[in-house]
């Protein structure tokens, strides 16, 4: 049997038990056909890129599929008919991911990051909207060129560079 990834997103207005329905539904229909869903993901909601049929936000659902082509079909079928499902994709994969998957390993590095206290600067002494700066936002009185580090100084401009264009014209004769 074929190995597959399978992601759906469901409306957001749809509560987290009709989701895991829907879900439940699809995992019947795979092991119904001689398949079986080897991992079952719930990514939460999540903010999409583009407005989807009316639909800012969604429930993301990731199944690793080992089933036959008809099942995927038949999946497919029954999200196309379902008005809670807005999107879904289904890939044919060489093998199966071990362990989470990249959005949930993103979700717990996110996580550790709010542990630790990273992350958006304003929890920073003093704000952190780059208005705390000596000088403001571009450096105070722009005499000096703003902030430029450990770079020192700017060179002066070699204004000659810039004013100096040499021109040449071409005369031709017929040979009178």
């Amino acid at each position: 049997m074929a190995l597959y990834e399978h992601v759906f997103l469901a409306r957001q207005d749809a509560s987290t038990q009709q989701v895991e329905e829907l879900t439940a539904q699809m995992t019947g229909i795979v092991e119904g056909l001689g398949g079986k869903v080897v991992k079952t993901e719930n990514w939460g909601v999540r903010s999409l890129t583009y407005r989807m049929n009316k639909n800012r936000k969604a429930h993301f659902v990731l199944l690793n599929i080992d089933a036959p082509s008809a099942a995927i079909a038949e999946i497919e079928r029954q999200e196309r008919i379902s008005e809670d499902v807005i999107r879904y994709l289904s890939v044919r994969v060489e093998e199966l991911e071990e362990g989470p998957s990249a959005m949930m390993r993103k979700a717990d590095r996110d996580r550790e990051r709010d542990d630790r206290g990273g992350g958006f600067r304003g929890d920073r002494e003093g704000g952190g909207f780059r208005g705390d700066r000596e000088g403001g936002f571009r450096g105070g009185d722009r005499e000096g060129g703003g902030f430029r580090g450990d770079r020192g100084p700017r060179r002066p401009r070699d204004d000659a560079e810039t004013t100096t264009t040499a021109t040449t014209t071409t005369t031709t004769t017929d040979g009178e």
